[in-house]
């Protein structure tokens, strides 16, 4: 079913839902959780750092289920010729790269996947992680539909993301919702190997700014420096702060704060998830296409996660569907790298690439201009 899209700036400012007002009262200090000075960073900078914070124990299983998917990819790749090598004698930080020289676009696969295997539910659901999140939503927690395996292979454009709000890529329901992002690597991330750059403060205004679509040869929603400057305030000179976190720590992010990633100019892949909570009677922002799951709740101690139906529903299938009136069908979506949602349909098309390139005349390069096929 095609998605109706509102075009994304709206000129609304809702500051109280993002700054230090919107910080929940904790009546007792559980396990994990972060000193009074963290969560004021949170929500005055619009992040926060914490070095270490998961064990050895809780991220190795998250590399296992990694390693998994990508030989399942490698054996789709080999069975349909299209690679001649599983390069199983390579590690976790280089075997995809090898693949994807001899395959481009196998980054986008394993990132494309929507499986969510049980060490990342094990993570997203972390009793100390969860304590954290209750900090900045309060104790009735839910998890957002769109959390993400990075696949950042060395210099590859597809995985080096713009500058942008995460709202960017949500529908405009959700602008008065908080909604904050773990950022977890599963390696030390580094400038040379593309860690995130934030623009402090830039969350201040409680406002998404305008986007394009899309960035480079990617399905990336981007925010020019000079509308960061204009429509947020931001001082590009004193507030653009790069953040190198450790294996083992995180990057908790605001979901207003602009950042991107800078390009990993490493020899191996640094591989992160991000992961994203919210308030469940809050709207989700992911046009109707994948509900957020409850995942605790103060109101009943004993509650237990139902799978069933995160699980059956694909987003990424959903994703495109959303676009279908825009789109040819797909000859063999197993092996489709390009990717298309309804983001594409909520700015202004500035560049097209192959990402765009199949979207039909129902969208305009112009916003104005946006008719149904």
């Amino acid at each position: 079913m095609p998605t109706e899209v509102q075009h994304g700036f709206t000129g609304e400012c809702f500051p109280d839902h993002f700054n230090l007002n919107a910080r929940p009262k904790i009546k007792e200090q559980k396990p994990g959780q972060l000193s009074d000075e963290e969560i004021e960073q949170f929500f005055t900078k619009g992040y926060v750092v914490i070095e270490k914070f998961f064990t050895k124990d809780e991220l190795e299983p998250c590399k296992d289920a990694i390693n998994d998917q990508l030989e399942c990819l490698a054996q789709k790749l080999y069975k349909t010729k299209r690679i001649k090598n599983l390069y199983r004698e390579l590690g976790f930080y280089e075997r995809l790269t090898a693949i994807e020289a001899e395959w481009p676009g196998a980054n986008i696969l394993m990132h494309k996947g929507d499986g969510l295997p049980q060490a990342f539910k094990d993570l997203w659901t972390n009793d100390r992680l969860l304590n954290v999140v209750e900090q900045l939503i309060g104790p009735e927690i839910s998890g957002h539909p769109v959390w993400n395996l990075r696949t950042k292979t060395p210099q590859s454009e597809a995985t080096t993301v713009p500058w942008h709000q995460d709202c960017g890529y949500l529908d405009n329901d959700c602008y008065k919702t908080l909604q904050p992002t773990a950022w977890i690597p599963l390696i030390d991330a580094t400038e040379k190997n593309g860690c995130m750059q934030v623009a402090s403060g830039g969350h201040q205004k409680g406002l998404v700014a305008t986007h394009q679509c899309c960035y480079g040869n990617t399905w990336y929603v981007m925010l020019e420096e000079k509308e960061m400057e204009k429509t947020l305030d931001i001082d590009l000179e004193k507030d653009i702060i790069t953040v190198p976190v450790p294996y083992g720590g995180m990057l908790l992010l605001n979901n207003l704060i602009p950042h991107r990633s800078l390009p990993n100019m490493s020899n191996q892949i640094r591989w992160s998830l991000d992961l994203r909570w919210q308030k469940p009677d809050l709207p989700a922002g992911f046009w109707g296409l994948k509900s957020s799951l409850l995942l605790r709740s103060a109101k009943d101690p004993d509650y237990k996660i139902d799978w069933t139906e995160f699980d059956g529903v694909n987003r990424r299938e959903k994703q495109r569907d959303a676009v279908a009136d825009v789109l040819p069908p797909s000859e063999d979506w197993d092996f489709e790298t390009a990717l298309e949602g309804p983001w594409m349909k909520k700015w202004e098309l500035t560049h097209m690439n192959r990402h765009t390139d199949k979207l039909k005349d129902g969208i305009s390069v112009s916003w104005h201009n946006m008719t149904k096929a």
